[in-house]
This record gives structure tokens, C-alpha cells and sequence, in this order.
């Protein structure tokens, strides 16, 4: 059994470096609960569930800070984990962190991709005639630049993108209040009111079918919760930090999730609220916000940013941990004097150029960003799934490090096993939908794809490296005997 280690030394070479502070990963953790799929989706998920889409995003959210937890607790009982990749490896087994860590890479590649296809459309709103290419390749250079510098710059960058968000959020919830206390009434005649929470058609307007359908458009807005463990390596305390950005999961989504979907619908009936455009630019405007269009066109901007930022963060070290595991070339292990994995930053980079040489050519991008969201979110179902997997075999294998834990997951074993049929009805939905369904039938091409690469290449090289690990324990272990025996023999009268 591996033993617990202690934190890796920052002045070792080949170490990531821990810049990160409280602030930066308390800010990252929120901007991680918050994207473009509650600033440009929730006007959909509330169009296909009514007010009980309250409690679809309660449920998801719930959920998943359980998966929080264990996955919170399984980092902490090794800081030499940095990220999940490497306790599924470390628990499961070689092919489970090699499955999980690319899985990973390959859904932040397709989101980050998706982003910064939206933030050419977005940049259109002010500029129509700006050819979509050049906001595309500004993205992209930006933020290798910014990932390029420290990783305490990703940090800063994605501290004033989250705080921008934030701002955003408060800011519709507070005008949303004043509008429902004063009894403001829309040009269409519709009155803010509490009650408009079930007097259309009640809490459950469209039944079990629209609550169906709340899940399978509302799962992907969660995306990019489980960053703060990618995070683990790089955090100047992780055993005080990561707690403190875990358990404040539940406010977050209470306040950024709940709270503006409530607001939204106090001030809009459901049913009038726009499904194909940012809600939050229509309650701007109610308020009499001439420029709330521009406004929240920039604060979208900023979060399909930060998504693509976390993405290319989160792909450059999970590549820096699959190399370190042999899961990678070894090239893509280094780190540049700076102490990022660069090699692992340019080759997200040029995964995310591709986006722009589709944009070049004139392509109909935009039909696809569904796919694309589909293929995410399954390949994040899956990645959420083998941190649950992992937790139950770590309880079973290692009960001292549980019950020595400060951070034990709330529910333990049984919350587990919920937490997988849970993913297992997510799942469900997702295949109800017919352009969900393509994306399932990708998914097996990929996973194929990826056992081929395990078992023809991968394997013989953990064996290799088990075996010389077995063997230079073995030679520990006789030259430990032999000074013992030495020992032994010189104490004898």
C-alpha cells in the first residue's frame, strides 16, 4: 500500500510550484460553479421545466458536493496526489488513472474548444463585421501568455474573472428584489411577484417530462466543479484551503444558482422568460438599464473565458500528471524555469487553434456546440463517477487513513453508492435526447480507442516500472536485514 506522503518540496526540480493562495482557489472554486450555462442557458432549462428547475439544479448540486467530499478526502490523505487522476491510479489501478486523466484532458479540450467559438460569436455583438477568427486567436494567445507567466497568474486572472461573475450575479439578484417589492409591472403587463413561482401551471407545469429534460440541459452548467482538485499540487496549504473551498459548495449554489433562477422568475412568468438569449440581459433592460445588453454581453464574455482558461490550466497538468505516471510522453512532464508544464500548455494551445481554423473557414460551428456540450458532459459523468469508484475502494482498502481523516465525506460508503445511480439517471436523460444519443455513440470510439493505446503501449511500461520498483525494495529490504544482522551479531556476549 502506498503511504501517505507528505507536501511534495516547491525547490525540488520537476515540482509544481505552490503559488496558489486561499483567495485565488476560493475565487476559482466558485468561478468553477458558475459559466456560460447559467448566464446563456438557464433561459432553456426554465423553458423545459418551469419552476422545478429549482429543484434540478438544487439535486445536481447537491450531489455533486458529496462527490466534492470524496474526492476532497481521498487528496487529502496523500498530498503527494495532484489531482484525481492520480488517486484513481494510485487505488484502482494504472488503467483507471490512464482512462480517467485523458477522459479529462479530452472533455476541457471540448469545452475549452466550444468556448472560444461562442467568444467569436459574443465579440460579433459589438463588432458584426470583425472576422470570427481574430477574436478566436486573441482568446487562444491570451491565455497561454497569462498560463505561460506563473501559475500564480492563472490564479490573479481567474480571481478578476470569477469576482466579474459574481458582481454580475448580485447585481441581478438585488435589482430582481427591488422589482418584486416595488410591484414593478413589465410593458406586457406581467407584475413581479412571489407568486409567480405556481401560479402558471403550477411548480410542476410540464410534469415529469419537463424535469427530464431540466437535468439533461442543466448537468453541463456544472462542468468545471471538480477543478479545485486539479488545483491540490499547487496550493500553498491545501489541507486547510481545499476544505474551505469544498464546503462552501452548498452557499455558492444556493446563492448563484437558486437565488437568480428564483429572482428571474419572480420578476417573469416562466413561460415568458426568452429560451435562445441571456434572461439576465431582459431583466436589466426592465429595470431600465439601456446598456444591460452590452453589459451582460461582456460579462458572458469574461465567463467564457474563464471556462476556456480553467481549460487550458486543467489540460496542461492533467498532461504534466499522465507523464509523471507514464501515461504521456515524457516530454510533456517537463516544466520551464517558471515551473508550468509548457510543453503541456502549447499542446492545448494548438488542440484550441483547430477551433479557430474552423472558424476560418467559414464552417456552421455553432450546429455543433450542442455535441460538443453532449460529449462534455458524458466524459465528465464518467470522470465523476471513477472519483466515487475510487472512494469506495479507498474505504475498503484503507480504513486507517479514513478514520485518521480531518475531512471525512458526509455520508460516507452509502452516499456513494447513491451518488452513482445518480449518474446512472443522468445518464438516462441524456440518452432521451436524440442529439445526446450521437454523442453516446462517439464516447464508445473514444474508450476503445483508449484501451488500444493502454494494452498495446501503457501497460508493459507500468509493469516495467512496478517491477524495478519490487525489485529495488527488495534490495532495501536485504541490505536492511543485513545491517540488522550485523547488528545482532556485534551485541551477542
Amino acid at each position: 500500500m502506498k503511504q501517505p506522503s507528505p507536501i511534495p518540496n516547491d525547490a525540488q526540480a520537476g515540482e509544481l510550484k505552490r503559488e496558489l493562495r486561499n483567495r485565488h482557489v476560493q475565487l476559482i472554486a466558485i468561478g468553477g460553479c458558475i459559466g456560460t450555462g447559467l448566464f446563456m442557458g438557464s433561459g432553456k432549462t426554465i423553458s423545459m421545466a418551469g419552476p422545478s428547475v429549482l429543484l434540478v439544479y438544487s439535486t445536481i448540486g447537491i450531489m455533486l458536493f458529496f462527490m466534492m467530499r470524496a474526492m476532497g478526502e481521498l487528496l487529502l490523505s496523500d498530498l503527494s496526489y495532484k489531482s484525481f487522476a492520480d488517486f484513481a491510479e494510485d487505488i484502482l489501478g494504472p488503467w483507471a488513472g490512464f482512462t480517467t486523466g485523458w477522459s479529462y484532458w479530452f472533455a476541457w479540450i471540448t469545452t475549452a474548444m466550444a468556448e472560444i467559438i461562442a467568444i467569436s460569436g459574443y465579440f460579433n455583438f459589438w463588432w458584426p463585421d470583425l472576422p470570427t477568427w481574430i477574436p478566436a486567436i486573441s482568446t487562444v494567445l491570451l491565455l497561454l501568455t497569462v498560463n505561460l507567466v506563473t501559475v500564480r497568474a492563472f490564479g490573479e486572472i481567474e480571481f478578476w474573472f470569477a469576482l466579474i461573475k459574481i458582481v454580475a450575479i448580485l447585481a441581478l439578484i438585488a435589482v430582481g428584489l427591488v422589482l418584486v417589492f416595488i410591484g414593478f409591472t413589465s410593458p406586457e403587463g406581467y407584475t413581479a411577484s412571489l407568486s409567480n413561482l405556481w401560479n402558471h401551471g403550477g411548480f410542476f407545469p410540464k410534469g415529469t417530462e419537463g424535469v427530464l429534460d431540466g437535468f439533461r440541459t442543466a448537468v453541463f452548467a456544472f462542468v468545471g466543479m471538480e477543478v479545485v482538485g486539479i488545483t491540490a499540487a499547487e496550493v500553498r496549504d491545501p489541507k486547510s484551503v481545499l476544505p474551505k473551498a469544498i464546503n462552501t459548495i452548498p452557499i455558492r449554489i444556493l446563492t448563484f444558482y437558486l437565488g437568480t433562477l428564483v429572482v428571474l422568475m419572480m420578476v417573469t412568468p416562466w413561460q415568458h422568460i426568452p429560451s435562445e438569449s441571456s434572461p439576465f440581459v431582459g431583466m436589466f433592460s426592465l429595470a431600465g438599464f439601456v446598456a444591460a445588453a452590452s453589459v451582460i454581453n461582456f460579462v458572458v464574455v469574461t465567463s467564457a473565458m474563464s471556462s476556456a482558461n480553467s481549460g487550458t490550466y486543467s489540460t496542461s497538468r492533467m498532461l504534466y500528471g499522465l507523464a509523471k505516471q507514464g501515461d504521456a510522453a515524457k516530454w510533456l512532464g517537463r516544466l520551464s524555469s517558471r515551473g508550468v508544464p509548457a510543453n503541456g500548455l502549447f499542446t492545448a494551445g494548438l488542440f484550441l487553434f483547430s477551433a479557430v481554423v474552423i472558424l476560418a473557414k467559414g464552417g456552421s460551428v455553432m450546429d455543433a456546440f450542442q455535441l460538443v456540450t453532449s460529449v462534455a458532459s458524458l466524459l465528465f459523468i464518467f470522470v465523476w463517477s471513477m472519483i466515487v469508484l475510487s472512494y469506495l475502494v479507498y474505504r475498503r482498502r484503507r480504513p486507517e487513513l479514513h478514520l485518521s481523516s480531518n475531512f471525512k465525506m458526509p455520508g460516507g460508503q452509502f452516499m456513494a453508492y447513491v451518488l452513482l445511480v445518480f449518474f446512472g439517471f443522468l445518464l438516462v436523460t441524456l440518452g432521451l435526447d436524440p442529439e445526446s444519443r450521437s454523442a453516446m455513440l462517439i464516447l464508445p470510439i473514444w474508450f476503445i480507442g483508449l484501451a488500444i493505446t493502454y494494452f498495446t503501449q501503457i501497460r508493459s511500461t507500468h509493469e516495467h516500472r512496478n517491477r524495478r520498483v519490487d525489485h529495488q525494495a527488495k534490495i532495501e529490504d536485504e541490505a536492511l536485514a543485513a545491517t540488522q544482522f550485523r547488528k545482532n551479531k556485534t551485541t551477542l556476549p
